[in-house]
């Protein structure tokens, strides 16, 4: 939640205090960009939420199930096509009526669907496969993609839990899609399973629904409506004026680079930006900045491991530069293994830009360059 925040209420503190119309345009994108991620990530939550409490009721109805299939691979087209996803269907067309809520079982396919392609790579193909099997119909979601590890496809439909919760990881996400999917399929009477043969080796879905196993009740009255998927910034000219402050901002979000390059270009730092660990050593060694501002959660190689990095280095080299851990990892656990990691001042997002400003100049004073206030 913290992430996209963090992008949303700094691009509109520049939108505030800007009359560019690019400005605009560009916070504009970005804000509804990162407002369409957190409202993903807030459904999941409330839906999760409305399903624990009970509070799920089904539209059951008679419906077609290839039909709800192809609403769903529709819904989820564009973003396999901009991923370079080919998405394949075969679809018995006398698999037979089921009963049950097309919009609920749409949900269940675009999540199933939606995280095929997020763990498939450009070029490759997601099959989903529609067949009648005796007393029931399976759906087969299939995906040569990243593949499962056997020890945790048994916890793959579990709440809030990922193959892969380092600070490292390269795919976000709560954690919740498919244990709403499977609580979803199991309100229509049916079962989800996984398998996978193993990292590398791509993974299939495969839902099955039983023929007719609800029976819609009588109406007794207008149905119940869910909703679906669907303090005062300080203004960025109060800011500290870090004339001639060199800082180094590591974070491998684009959106979140360009939100802290043009708020602290805004204060008069000179900025340079890093998309990863191994660019922002490589940057370091050809100029040392006087403050570090570096993201936690990355791929590959996280914030506490360059700053590690960083501390190895003699002082020649950079091995002394001030720190600042900026991330959506904001518990004081979080705090504390920053300081230990080498860090020298944790900074949670979403973050004001007078606090960051105002921790920078604090930061580049211990290197004898004071800005003005």
């Amino acid at each position: 939640l913290r992430t996209p925040l963090n992008a949303i209420l700094g691009w509109s503190q520049i939108i505030k205090s800007s009359r560019s119309e690019q400005d605009t345009a560009e916070g504009v994108e970005v804000i509804a960009r990162n407002a369409r991620a957190q409202q993903t990530i807030i459904e999941d939550l409330l839906e999760m939420s409305r399903i624990i409490s009970g509070k799920v009721r089904l539209d059951v109805q008679r419906i077609d199930l290839a039909a709800v299939i192809e609403a769903a691979v529709e819904t989820i087209r564009h973003a396999a096509d901009s991923k370079g996803v080919r998405i394949q269907l075969l679809l018995d067309p006398v698999a037979g009526p089921i009963s049950g809520d097309p919009n609920r079982l749409q949900q269940v396919f675009w999540n199933l669907l939606s995280n095929s392609v997020k763990f498939s790579g450009r070029g490759s193909r997601v099959q989903v496969v529609l067949e009648r099997i005796n007393s029931h119909v399976e759906v087969s979601v299939i995906d040569s993609g990243e593949g499962i590890k056997p020890e945790f496809l048994p916890h793959v439909f579990d709440r809030f839990r990922q193959a892969d919760a380092s600070t490292t990881r390269r795919h976000g996400g709560l954690g919740l899609g498919l244990s709403i999917v499977k609580q979803l399929v199991e309100l229509h009477g049916g079962t989800v399973r996984a398998k996978s043969p193993g990292e590398g080796h791509g993974a299939t879905f495969i839902v099955m629904l039983p023929l007719m196993a609800i029976h819609p009740e009588p109406e007794l009255g207008p149905a119940r409506r869910h909703p679906r998927k669907g303090s005062d910034a300080v203004p960025t000219e109060d800011c500290v004026t870090l004339d001639g402050v060199k800082v180094l901002v590591v974070d491998d979000e684009a959106d979140a680079r360009s939100l802290l390059r043009r708020l602290l270009e805004d204060c008069k730092a000179i900025v340079t930006t890093a998309s990863s660990a191994a660019e922002a050593m490589d940057l370091l060694r050809k100029q040392i900045p006087d403050v570090l501002v570096s993201d936690v959660g990355m791929p590959q190689e996280d914030g506490y491991s360059l700053i590690r990095r960083v501390r190895a280095l003699p002082p020649s080299d950079g091995g002394q530069v001030p720190a600042i851990a900026l991330t959506a990892y904001a518990r004081s656990e979080d705090r504390t293994r920053a300081m230990v990691a080498g860090f020298q001042s944790h900074v949670a997002k979403p973050v004001e830009a007078s606090e960051l400003v105002a921790t920078i100049a604090s930061l580049a004073a211990l290197r004898g360059n004071s800005p003005r206030p």
